[in-house]
């Protein structure tokens, strides 16, 4: 019952996952952070088997700074989303990773954005997006709520009702989830929160 979700606002982009690890019933851990930091200025969500997750999430990390040792600059946002999308694809018929991701990042150039990429190396370019059960309830509230001029501030009261949406109409919702924003400072941890927090309640930030 994994959830992930994302979007792009004014100036940056936020990625939102659950931090629990299941194993068929059982609840093993619940601070399992799903969202690395592939470099300064670019964040992977990624959830799915634990094993594919943390293997593909790391194979992606050590060769991006690879490519930036070697090279001596960094991949773009859109790059990044491009070497990912080819290792799923080449894995697919071999063996295939059981993830689905979202990618955000910032370039100077084109500024905040957001990819979208699943486990049969689906790749889409979004201004928002979910995957995982929780996008059968996000995906209406982005409909609604989202706007591409959106701060900090009103990004946070909509992962607020989201997470709220998922904590009080999915069957076993995952207890609590991790939120990190990408702008022109770079790839930071924004915000934890609980299921049962009141989409009402100002935001806080979590240094």
């Amino acid at each position: 019952m994994e959830c992930l979700f994302g979007f792009v606002g004014d100036g940056f982009a936020l990625v939102v996952a659950d931090t629990c690890a299941n194993q068929s019933i059982v609840v093993q851990k619940t601070t399992e952070d799903k969202i690395t930091c592939l470099d300064s200025h670019k964040l992977l969500g990624c959830i799915g088997e634990s094993g594919d997750r943390v293997q593909f999430s790391n194979f992606i990390q050590k060769n991006m700074n690879l490519y930036h040792f070697r090279n001596g600059i960094p991949l773009s946002t859109s790059a990044a989303a491009s070497f990912t999308r080819c290792e799923l694809a080449t894995a697919l018929r071999k063996a295939p990773y059981q993830v689905n991701m979202m990618m955000a990042g910032y370039d100077k150039r084109t500024g905040p954005c957001l990819f979208y990429l699943d486990y049969i190396a689906t790749l889409q370019k979004l201004n928002k997006g979910a995957q995982g059960f929780g996008a059968y309830f996000i995906l209406s509230l982005f409909d609604k709520y989202y706007q591409k001029n959106m701060n900090v501030e009103e990004a946070l009261q909509l992962v607020d009702k989201c997470i709220w949406e998922i904590g009080t109409r999915m069957v076993a919702s995952p207890a609590n989830y991790v939120i990190k924003i990408v702008d022109r400072n770079g790839a930071r941890l924004l915000a934890r929160r609980g299921r049962n927090m009141s989409p009402n309640l100002p935001y806080a930030k979590i240094s």
